[in-house]
Formats: C-alpha cells, structure tokens, sequence
C-alpha cells in the first residue's frame, strides 16, 4: 500500500504503488509513519469509505486493524477495506482542517456529514465614517468599522437591528442614500433614526453618543446602558426637562423589556455556543445556540448523515470539527456530550482561536439552564423533521401510484422556460431530493440559436444540453423528469430522450388548467396522452405543484437578472443623449434590444421621454441616416 501526501505538502509525498498491486497489510502497517497526517480507507472499487485524522497515523490506523471492535459500523467498514491512503501534514491543525476538506469534498459513506458550507452573517456599525451606520453584513471584514457576530441566519440579524432602532436611533440607510438625501426620511418620521443627513435635527455629540450605546449594547454592556441613560434622565428631570426625561423613561423600559427576554440577562460580556444532541434511530440533530455579549442572538439546527449504531460523541466530534473549521471560535463551548478525542479537538481549536478556550458540561443553575433550552430545541427540530419526512414520504408514494412508476421518485428533475417577448430566453432545472428542493444541484440553461418565443425549442435544446452531460458524464438520473408544459413541451421531451436512448426514464408534463386555476392542472405522460385530471386536494397534485411553481421560480429569478445585465450593457449606450433612464424605458417597453431595432420612429415616440428628435437619433443610429 502507498504513503501519499496532497498538493499541499509536495515535500512529504511518498511514491504511490501501482494500483495492480496487493494491499499488504503487515507491510504497509510496519512501514507506516507516526507523523500526525490523515488517513482514507477505500474499498475494492477505489470509493473512499472514510476519512480520519490522527495524531500518530501508525498508531492510528493500526487500531482498525489490530483489535476487535465493538461498534458495528466499524466492523462492517474495516470488512470492506481493500486499500488505505495517507497524506502527511506538518500539524495536527493542519490534519484537522484538511480532514474537514476532504470530507466535504468526497462525503465519505461512514464519515458523520454536516451540510455548513455557508458563510455566516454579521451586523456592521461603520465607526469610521462622520455619522456611523448600522447594517446588514455577510462576507469579507474590509469595511473599517466594528463587526458583531456570527449570527446563525439573517433573520437573527435583522431582528436585532429592529429591536436597535427602538433602542437608539442609529441611522440604517445605505451609504449612498444617506449622501443624497436633503430632507429627513420617513425612518426619522416614526422615531427611528435622529435624521444626521440633514443639519440641525441632531447634534453631533448626540448622536455619537447613541452610536456609543449601541456598540456597548452589542459587547453585552447593557446594564451600563440603563445605568447612564437613568443618570440621564434625572439630569433632564432636574432640569425641568419632562418631555426629554419622558423620553429616556420610556427607552429604559424597552432596554429592560428586551433584555428580560434573554436568557442570559445577567452583567457580562460572555461569548458561548451551546451544543446539544437529539437522536432517534438513524436521525439526529444538532442544534447551536449562538450567545454573544450574554445574549442569546439565535439558533440553528443541522441534522447530519450518520451510519446505523453512530455514537454520539463521534457526532458531536464531527460537528465541531467541521463547523469550526469555517466558522469563528468563541470563548466557551458549553457542550450536552463528551466529544470524542477531547483533547486535541481542545488544542486544535484554541490555536485556531489564538486564545484561550473552555469546553465545559453544564454545572452551575444558568449553565444547566442553557442545556435543557439548546436540548428542547433540538428535540423539537428532530420531531419536526421526522413528521415533515412521513409526509414527504406519503407524497412521493401518493405520485409513484398516480404516476405507476416502479419505484418512489426520490430524485426528480423539473425544468421550466422563462423569456421577454422571445428575448433573453432562460431555461431552469430545479432539483426535488426526497420530497424537498435540493438548490445546490439547481442548473440555469441560456438558451442561444433558435427562434425567439419557441417554447418547444427552447426546451429540446435544454433537455438535450442537461441529458447528453449527464450521459456522457455517468452521472446518475433522475427516477421523474418534469416539464412545465402541456402535451407540445411533453413530445419535445418524449423526441429527446429517444435521441439520446433514454427514454426509459419515466416523464411527465404539468398543464395549467381552466383559467388557469392552482389545484385544475392536468398531467401528461407518454402514456396518458389524455391527461390525469386529479383531485385539487391530492397529495401527489400538491407535490407536482411545488416543483413546478419551483423551476417557473427560478427560472423568471434567473431571466430577470440576464434583462437587468442587457439593461445596462447594449448598443443603446453607443447612442449620444440616451442616459440611463430612457435606455431603462426602451428595452422594458420593447422587450429586447432586437425590437428596438425594428421599432419605426412613430413606434419609439411612445416610449416616456423619448421626443420626436430623440425617436429619430436611435432610428438613425441603427438604421444610418438619409
């Protein structure tokens, strides 16, 4: 068997040997080195079943090999091992995170897998500018300003601003917006922001004296806030200055009120994620809580791929190892399961934090507290997952009877076209895994070479585009194709896959019905021609529905972004006195640059703000002067 190392550590790698020889493995096990690196198990065919790191690879991968396991999964893999691959790293940092890659990149049929590979938001005050701004923020940290977060979704984030612009009046707008505005907006009106884009309504201490409790807020200095806004209010109050201290009254209480929904409403600045653990069979589920400043800022539940008798602490060791491999570490991990490997997930993730870090059970009241809310939620999630799957299940046998296909249609395909008046034609094919939309495999088609506002030919080259790949390609097909369509869409479909020798693969239409009406739709297959006219409240209607309304969703999503990109590049901007706005008119009046260009001068006069003058300047432009 063969050493070998990735790219990234070309001066480890040990020469592989040829694939036609025996794995032996005294050899390969005696031969081994005890530097840290990762390990891949592969079977007969060359599929990698697992991926493992380890702090002393000899070691390591000899205890698969070398004794008797209890676990059943582990049994059953090591039976179908027929080669093992290393790569050598330098660290065990750089094993942990080039075990999280590979993972993901190769997801592994024993390997726990968590889908996270979205990059988490954050709220932006943009303390380098005059008059600070508070925003929505995902990406890169280039803005010079303080960032808060991660928060799980962007809903968290929102509400947070929300509740922020109760508290104080730290102004939202965008940049651009905030430097062209000449009379307060309609934020300032309702009491939301103090209006610093216009001179004279707040001055500047106080605003940077709101934008300075704001950030205390989010660092978890609350009680701060209330502390100084009451001193606050008394100055005001001894001044005689009711209707100010009224005020200041009345922002106390909506900073206690807010702060009373927490569960964590103590003087603070704690950062911690708690981790808890729910299972039922097979299906599991993680949920994270995410506190920051003392306050919980949300939640987010993942439900990972797990083998059959998966313990639990080598799920929550996955979890962590692959969420924080992309996401930042906070102080404290407040865990409900001993990860496996404890120590060197510690030492790992301390490092990537370049701090100091605790991985504590809940002890104290509060501690206890935070495990049994992160505990009912995850249990919640699973309850509400495993009902959604039952009924998901029930629809895909409901269309499998309706359908008499041979098996369930777990994996389905649906396209959809989506053009302007024949302009700018966009296909969609959107992907159901399961009973749900799987958007990572969603695919968009830019239809070119056919006559514009030909539906039926705009769908055979899509379905001959998607299905040569795919055959040529391997890739696996889908138990149910879907066409947005009546019967000329469906014998387009019908003609392709002829061509290509696939049809086989079972087919059907979705029809609008009378007045075209959600719950009349007809369904067309190759072999009822004559349509299935089911019932409004049929479950397997209500499946073909969604993914339809799906792909027609994506589609026209797609198309409008092409016609927005059209709308700003043509020849249009070739063509002196023509700004941006009138370009705007003409290509949404016409549709397309195509029927500008057939457009008679009379025609272009009935476009908003184009004169008589104009009108013959853009005839003239494509048609050349007398």
């Amino acid at each position: 068997m063969t050493q070998t190392n990735s790219d990234l550590y070309p001066e480890n790698t040990v020469e592989r040997e040829s694939a036609h020889n025996a794995f032996d493995l005294d050899v390969f096990l005696k031969n081994l080195t005890q530097r840290p690196g990762v390990y891949r198990m592969l079977d007969q065919a060359g599929e990698i079943l697992y991926v493992g790191k380890a702090k002393n690879l000899k070691r390591r991968v000899s205890s698969y090999f070398k004794k008797q396991h209890d676990e059943i999964k582990t049994t059953k893999m090591v039976a179908q091992v027929a080669r093992v691959e290393v790569t050598i790293t330098e660290t065990e940092n750089e094993a942990f995170l080039l075990e999280s890659t590979l993972i993901k990149r190769h997801k592994p049929k024993y390997n726990i897998l968590f889908r996270d590979d979205k990059s988490y938001p954050y709220l932006y005050v943009s303390t380098g500018k005059k008059y600070p701004s508070l925003s929505f923020h995902r990406g890169a940290k280039r803005g010079v300003g303080e960032y808060f977060g991660p928060f799980p979704n962007a809903s968290a984030v929102h509400h947070t601003m929300s509740v922020l612009q109760r508290l104080f009046p730290v102004r939202q707008c965008a940049e651009s917006v905030f430097l062209h505005r000449s009379r307060p907006c309609l934020q300032y009106q309702i009491k939301r922001c103090s209006g610093p884009c216009v001179a004279g309504l707040v001055s500047d201490s106080a605003y940077q004296r709101d934008v300075r409790h704001t950030l205390m807020f989010l660092q978890g200095k609350s009680f701060a806030v209330i502390e100084e806004l009451a001193q606050q209010m008394q100055e005001a109050s001894a001044e005689l200055d009711f209707e100010s201290a009224a005020q200041l009254r009345d922002r106390i209480a909506t900073l206690r009120s807010v702060q009373s929904q927490h569960l964590i409403n103590q003087p603070g600045n704690q950062d911690l994620d708690v981790i808890a653990l729910a299972q039922n069979g097979e299906q599991v589920c993680v949920c994270l809580m995410i506190y920051r400043g003392g306050n919980l800022w949300g939640s987010e539940s993942y439900f990972p791929q797990v083998q059959t008798e998966t313990d639990q602490a080598d799920i929550m060791a996955a979890f962590i190892s692959q969420h924080y491999a992309l996401h930042p570490v906070p102080k404290t991990l407040l865990l409900t399961q001993t990860p496996q490997d404890r120590e060197d997930l510690l030492e790992w993730l301390r490092q990537k934090a370049a701090g100091t870090l605790t991985i504590k059970m809940p002890k104290s009241a509060t501690e206890k507290s935070l495990w049994q809310l992160a505990l009912t939620n995850a249990e919640a999630s699973l309850k509400q997952r495993l009902m959604q799957k039952g009924q998901q299940s029930a629809r895909l046998h409901a269309l499998q009877e309706v359908l008499a296909l041979a098996q369930a249609p777990n994996y389905m395909e649906c396209f959809d076209i989506s053009h302007t008046q024949g302009n700018l034609t966009v296909a969609s094919c959107v992907v159901f895994r399961d009973g749900v939309p799987c958007q990572r495999d969603y695919r968009k088609f830019n239809i070119e070479g056919i006559t514009p506002g030909d539906d039926y030919a705009a769908m055979h080259q899509v379905l001959s585009r998607r299905y040569l790949r795919l055959k040529n390609e391997a890739q696996p097909l889908p138990d149910l194709i879907v066409i947005d369509g009546g019967k000329g869409q469906l014998n387009q479909a019908i003609e392709v896959l002829k061509q290509l020798q696939l049809d086989f693969l079972p087919l059907v239409s979705v029809a609008k019905g009378e007045g075209r009406k959600a719950g009349l739709e007809i369904l067309y297959t190759p072999f009822h021609l004559q349509g299935i006219d089911l019932n409004p409240e049929d479950s397997a209607l209500h499946l073909m529905n969604h993914i339809r309304d799906e792909a027609h969703r994506f589609a026209i999503t797609a198309h409008r972004k092409k016609r927005n990109q059209a709308l700003t590049q043509s020849h249009l901007e070739e063509i002196p006195g023509i700004g941006p706005k009138t370009r705007k008119n003409l290509l949404m009046h016409f549709g397309g640059l195509a029927e500008v260009k057939k457009a008679a001068v009379s025609e272009l006069q009935k476009v908003k703000g184009i004169s008589q003058e104009k009108a013959q300047k853009i005839y003239d432009f494509f048609h050349g002067e007398v």
